[in-house]
């Protein structure tokens, strides 16, 4: 394999939490906020992938408190129930990850807050397959940020980022990083280096490039 490091974001890539999410925060907005207005799992679909900033505009204005606000506390709620309830893995993932780690080291960048990869890993335990992760809650940054940081932090020369989304596939390009798009997910891509239609075609995929 001509890469040497696998870079993976997490919703629609990995796994689809969407179902978790949903329920998760219902029961947030319901407990702290008294709110009847609830997002359902088309709405969590929609904002997959988006910065917190944005997601809070989105789905979080009207509950009487700051968006930011209740989005936080939203947030804060779902890592501990994923931790517990975790979400549903796209077919084929541990396998594929396992082959891949065999040949290379395998890392998370997603626009997430902190704690949510933490309980992915936790949740489906793939921990011991992953060498390094970052996110937008723990630095800050942008996703492209954070994939220019994952690559220079482990050293990586001929790194390779797998998404599901057209902002996936924007921040790879600006990272520098070449795209393989996972066309199984909640988005689309406009150009990328290679496309899949499930987890257990990624490891022929970058065999061919």
């Amino acid at each position: 394999m001509k890469f040497d490091g696998i870079l993976f974001d997490l919703d629609g890539t990995l796994w689809d939490s969407c179902r978790s999410v949903a329920e998760s925060w219902r029961n947030t907005l319901r407990t702290r906020y008294g709110a009847r207005h609830l997002p359902g799992i088309e709405d969590i679909q929609g904002i997959m992938g988006l910065p917190t900033s944005e997601i809070a505009q989105r789905l979080f204005t009207g509950y009487g408190a700051p968006a930011l606000e209740v989005c936080n506390a939203c947030l804060a709620d779902e890592c501990s129930y994923l931790a517990q309830h975790g979400g549903a893995l796209y077919p084929g993932v541990p396998q594929m990850l396992a082959a891949l780690a065999a040949q290379a080291p395998l890392f998370i960048v997603s626009n997430c807050q902190d704690g949510y990869i933490q309980s992915f890993l936790a949740w489906s335990g793939l921990g011991a397959l992953f060498q390094d992760f970052e996110c937008e809650g723990r630095t800050g940054l942008s996703k492209a940020e954070n994939i220019r940081l994952v690559v220079q932090r482990n050293g990586l020369r001929a790194p390779v980022y797998v998404g599901d989304t057209a902002l996936d596939e924007a921040s790879a390009c600006a990272a520098g990083c070449p795209f393989v798009y996972a066309a199984y997910g909640f988005g689309s891509a406009v150009a990328p280096l290679a496309s899949i239609q499930a987890p257990s075609g990624l490891q022929a995929a970058l065999a061919a490039l």
